[in-house]
């Protein structure tokens, strides 16, 4: 059986052979296979090119141009340095690197020649206009919630944008495309996001946008050896850039239970009273949602802290306990390192002129790894150019890897956590680069 999969998607990863040699039926077999075909035939015709369209009511570029912003299309489809929505922006995946697509309205490098029937299949199939299978990376399996009104919003926004003529650049993951039928017949569910009736408007509006467009669980729910996320886990936490996406749910590892309130400025300008401030790739999801209308952010906002079903009780007592903590940190001296490069800032707090967060309510002093600490400290945090936000100098070449190591040990500590595993090897791989 080992050997069919391996003719048939042309992988050779152990764990993918572990999971798949456990389908002992051969009538299981049969019936992926029948349902990539019948996926394959459904929907892998290519579309005819058409003109690229002259123009767009004005209200619809301007909600396209604000969904783009709930999805953070630019985050992907924009290299650093380059022109808009352009593409060549790496993906770094456990597959392969894929680049970010030229999804401007260029007729020969980008989508110019899409129909409105092409990109809706892209958005909700993951089918480009050739009829060729779009890798995951691409999360149309949160897209495909998207509606008809949305999905022409977001187009008439990309094909008013200035064409830029930029090639895209090649993918390395060796999988055929054609396999990607097989994982789309397991893990894509496609269809409109059904509203709660028990629930209000703004939850119910929340939950569209975060499930679908926003499509947050990408990088906070945990994924399986195929790179599906674990929809038994949603919102447990995940992995994305080198960095850990906290958990939304009721394990979160924030000190101080998130409110409605706390969440909506924190998404909104990237800083919240007794909560860090943004940093790795969340720094982009901020920026992009600070464009976004307050009613839509606050949408969001309810419908992630509705996530964490505690109750009023076993959140007060997280939160008095955080609070405990930060308190009794002021008092220690301890460590030479942060006496020396933090406590002048972070011993005040945000209350008084050049202070900081208590670093006790850090959240990436309470995930389960050193890597966000280690990251924000290295490189520090510097907002983008012309925005009023918090700031942080950083300490590479400042501190030795010895010391970071020491400085990581002591301030999880003051999380009131289990000490983290070998903080010295994760200091060492991030000091190497990537």
């Amino acid at each position: 059986m080992n050997r069919v999969f391996r003719d048939v998607c042309g992988c050779t990863h152990k764990a993918s052979f572990t999971r798949f040699s456990k389908i002992r039926s051969r009538s299981t077999l049969l019936a992926i296979g029948a349902a990539a075909f019948l996926w394959s035939c459904a929907s892998h015709e290519s579309v005819a090119q058409v003109d690229s369209p002259k123009s767009f009511p004005r209200a619809q570029i301007a909600k396209g141009q604000e969904l783009a912003h709930i999805g953070n299309c630019m985050g992907c489809h924009t290299v650093e340095g380059g022109k808009p929505y352009a593409g060549g922006t790496p993906l770094k995946t456990p597959f392969g690197t894929i680049h970010g697509t030229n999804i401007t309205p260029d007729p020969e490098t980008g989508i110019g020649r899409w129909s409105l029937e092409a990109f809706t299949r892209a958005m909700r199939e993951g089918v480009d206009r050739e009829g060729r299978n779009l890798f995951p990376a691409f999360p149309y399996d949160h897209f495909t919630k998207a509606t008809d009104e949305d999905i022409a919003a977001l187009y008439a926004f990309v094909m008013t944008r200035e064409p830029v003529n930029q090639k895209n650049l090649g993918n390395s993951v060796p999988l055929p495309r054609a396999t990607v039928s097989v994982w789309k017949s397991r893990y894509l569910q496609r269809g409109a996001l059904t509203p709660d009736a028990t629930k209000t408007p703004e939850w119910n509006r929340g939950a569209y946008l975060v499930e679908g467009l926003g499509h947050c669980g990408a990088c906070h729910t945990p994924r399986n050896t195929l790179g599906a996320e674990k929809k038994d886990e949603a919102f447990s936490g995940g992995e994305v850039e080198g960095w850990h996406a906290p958990a939304l749910n009721s394990s979160s590892p924030s000190p101080i239970p998130w409110t409605v309130e706390a969440m909506q400025t924190y998404l909104k300008h990237g800083v919240a009273d007794l909560h860090a401030q943004t940093a790795g790739p969340m720094v982009g999801v901020v920026h992009d949602l600070s464009q976004v209308s307050d009613g839509d952010v606050r949408a969001i906002a309810t419908y992630i802290v509705s996530l964490d079903t505690r109750s009023a009780e076993q959140r007060k007592r997280a939160s008095d306990a955080a609070l405990e903590r930060a308190r009794a940190a002021l008092a220690q001296k301890g460590n030479a390192v942060y006496d020396g490069a933090c406590a002048d800032c972070h011993n005040r707090g945000r209350g008084q002129e050049g202070g900081a967060l208590e670093l006790p309510l850090g959240t990436a002093l309470t995930v389960p790894t050193p890597r966000n600490l280690a990251h924000i400290i290295r490189d520090g945090i510097v907002p983008h150019e012309g925005e009023r936000t918090g700031w942080m100098p950083a300490f590479a070449g400042a501190l030795t890897d010895e010391q970071l190591t020491d400085l990581l040990t002591y301030l999880r500590a003051l999380s009131g956590q289990p000490a983290w595993p070998d903080v010295a090897g994760e200091v060492r791989k991030i000091s190497k680069g990537p």
